[in-house]
């Protein structure tokens, strides 16, 4: 009789409540068990006392300094020590010294980016599922996910529209949905937190709440309803959801947006250039109170916008490195489900870990945008 495999555990030395709120909560999806402490000190002993597989340290400690807490852990432990830090000057000295550490992330970050750093330290350790019970509930929990999808065909004069969507072995819960609207079109792309039909049922909750604020025509009190609505769903089942609605104007080319969390769309301009959206606000879900900005940009011909999975991320060693490697693969693409292609490729099936999905909205250069009745 085979024996259940120990859970990994994780130990979070954060002397900031909600940024270590928020890395226990990711942590707990990721199926660690979390021990949390708020100083070197405590912290160096919950390390020692759990035997953990993986550290998060920060860099600016009450007591003792990021970098004497790693030393001191490394005496003991070969547990995988991620440290953080809220100074831009200091990245420099962390990769210049040999300290130590595996990575490092600087504040403040997506949950989707500190998500893909702890899936590539442990990468090589993974080994897909094969118990027969767990195989059944993936399949399904797919099938969930394939049904997200939009059916629908987006007509709009001046535009190409184009999604894809490639399942992982372990099944998360990725997907975009768009309809089309008066003025043009509505754009939802997500990541409900964590694998499997859980993943999946949350997903479908905040597909439909989504569309169920469609009509609202203020995006920012569409978003507050729909958050707030979705809110009680994650609390009882621990979860949250990153977040990318948008809403298109067809005939001025304005895209009203807010990002929860996400954190992985690409403005793409004509001209080769590429800038990504800044998230707003933490993931749906991730703690109460939480509110978000709208922000718009101006998609001119032959502009494209570009949403991004983190299945792609993962395969980056930085988001600066994965935003230029959206915008190479895409520049220059025909067609918008051409630029999609590309995406995909970016993280090849034979190795990528999670879901990947990618969606483009492009205005074609030398027209104007109307909504096709």
């Amino acid at each position: 009789m085979s024996s259940t495999p120990e859970p990994r555990r994780a130990v979070v030395i954060e002397d900031d409540p909600d940024i270590r709120g928020l890395l226990v909560r990711v942590l707990a999806k990721q199926g660690f068990e979390v021990t949390e402490a708020g100083a070197g000190l405590p912290g160096i002993e919950a390390v020692r006392n759990t035997k953990a597989d993986l550290v998060t340290l920060d860099l600016n400690l009450p007591d003792l300094d990021g970098l004497e807490v790693c030393k001191r852990l490394r005496e003991f432990s070969d547990a995988f020590i991620i440290m953080l830090t809220a100074r831009v000057d200091e990245l420099d000295k962390l990769t210049g010294l040999d300290n130590g550490a595996d990575d490092y992330i600087n504040k403040p970050f997506s949950p989707r980016e500190f998500q893909s750093r702890i899936n590539a330290l442990f990468r090589r350790s993974r080994t897909p599922a094969t118990d027969e019970a767990a195989q059944n509930d993936l399949c399904r929990a797919a099938e969930v996910q394939q049904s997200l999808l939009p059916r629908e065909k987006v007509r709009l004069d001046g535009y190409e529209v184009a999604g894809v969507f490639r399942p992982s072995r372990s099944v998360g819960g990725d997907f975009y949905d768009w309809y089309q609207t008066p003025d043009g079109l509505h754009l939802t792309f997500a990541d409900a937190m964590g694998k499997g039909m859980g993943a999946a049922l949350i997903a479908a909750t905040a597909r439909a709440v989504m569309r169920s604020v469609r009509h609202e025509p203020d995006l920012g009190s569409a978003f507050s309803l729909a958050s707030r609505s979705i809110a009680s769903d994650l609390d009882i089942s621990g979860s949250f959801v990153t977040l990318f609605h948008a809403r298109l104007d067809a005939g001025s080319g304005k895209v009203s947006y807010v990002d929860a969390g996400h954190g992985l769309a690409i403005h793409l301009h004509a001209d080769g250039g590429a800038q990504r959206l800044p998230s707003a606000g933490p993931p749906v879900g991730a703690w109460a109170d939480a509110s978000w900005t709208e922000a718009d940009l101006d998609l001119a011909p032959g502009d494209s916008l570009a949403v991004v999975s983190d299945g792609v991320l993962d395969v980056f060693g930085s988001v600066e490195e994965f935003t230029d490697a959206v915008r190479r693969s895409t520049h220059g693409q025909p067609t918008a489900e051409a630029a999609c292609a590309a995406l995909l490729q970016l993280a090849p099936a034979d190795t990528a870990e999670d879901d990947v999905t990618a969606v483009v909205v492009r205005r074609l250069a030398g027209t104007a945008g109307t909504a096709a009745p």
